[in-house]
């Protein structure tokens, strides 16, 4: 996954007509990406915010089918397999090809729109912790981390948390949190239904 890591970039293109230019970073990746349309923002936001995605690239390069030949929107490493990600409405065509070269196994998938409508609430919860997590990187200490999955071995809301670990101050609690649910370390399952707020409850994963 690190050969996949390093070897790839994500296509340059000319911003389509029209358009949007979407400006974020990714902790995952540790660097910036653009984008051009709301769809593979949100899309960003579930690779992003997935703990099984070991890395990540978007315009990964083409796909071909049918003498077609198409952009590729993500292409997504796992552990174990890869995956290219199509942002479309259409089926996926049986002789669909990647241009890339790609070691470990790949496999294909079709997002829709209505695909990340249903995700609307996990999504739209995530655009506001990330910011979070990225001014805070490097200012999280193992101890901080630690104590907060400890606390949270029955479900907590997010203020006492906070009014627990802030020391007056409660970002760093708040962002420690979050990057504990971004790990995979702590789960928030209203996340997925409900706005986040104080009174969402984390809770140490797999309690």
């Amino acid at each position: 996954m690190e050969q996949t890591r390093k070897a790839l970039e994500p296509i340059s293109i000319v911003r389509p007509r029209g358009s949007h230019r979407i400006e974020t970073f990714s902790p995952k990746m540790n660097r910036r990406l653009t984008l051009y349309r709301r769809s593979e923002l949100d899309l960003w936001v579930r690779i992003e915010t997935d703990p099984t995605v070991r890395s990540f690239c978007e315009r990964p390069g083409y796909v071909q089918y049918d003498g077609h030949r198409q952009l590729a929107d993500f292409l997504v490493a796992y552990r174990d397999s890869q995956e290219i990600l199509l942002l479309t409405e259409r089926e996926l065509p049986d002789d669909l090809r990647y241009d890339g070269n790609v070691e470990n196994p790949l496999s294909f998938q079709s997002v829709r729109v209505a695909d990340l409508a249903a995700s609307r609430a996990w999504i739209d919860n995530w655009k506001r912790m990330l910011p979070c997590i990225v001014i805070t990187r490097g200012l999280l200490s193992n101890a901080l981390l630690d104590g907060i999955e400890h606390f949270l071995t029955s479900p907590q809301p997010l203020a006492a948390v906070e009014r627990k670990f802030s020391g007056g101050d409660p970002i760093l609690a708040r962002a420690a949190t979050f990057a504990l649910l971004y790990a995979g370390r702590v789960s928030a399952p209203t996340l997925r239904t409900t706005p986040l707020s104080s009174l969402t409850p984390f809770v140490c994963h797999g309690i």
